[in-house]
């Protein structure tokens, strides 16, 4: 457990670091992510972001099982 709370931390860390040029990434402006902009009103759900960063997780975590 605490090998793995220190991955996730470095992560975040790491991930903290690079955020400058990770904003830049298209992820979260694909088609299918759902806009809905009124006034005084925003909604943002990015329904194929999500599933996009799930299928690269669950492909990563198999592949560290092995």
């Amino acid at each position: 457990m605490q090998k793995a709370l220190l991955i996730l931390g470095l992560l975040c860390l790491l991930l903290a670091a690079l955020w400058p040029w990770l904003g830049k990434l298209p992820l979260g402006r694909l088609p299918g992510d759902i806009v809905i902009d009124r006034p005084g009103l925003k909604i943002y759900i990015p329904v194929t972001s999500m599933a996009l960063v799930s299928l690269l997780l669950s492909l990563l975590f198999s592949l560290w099982r092995r």
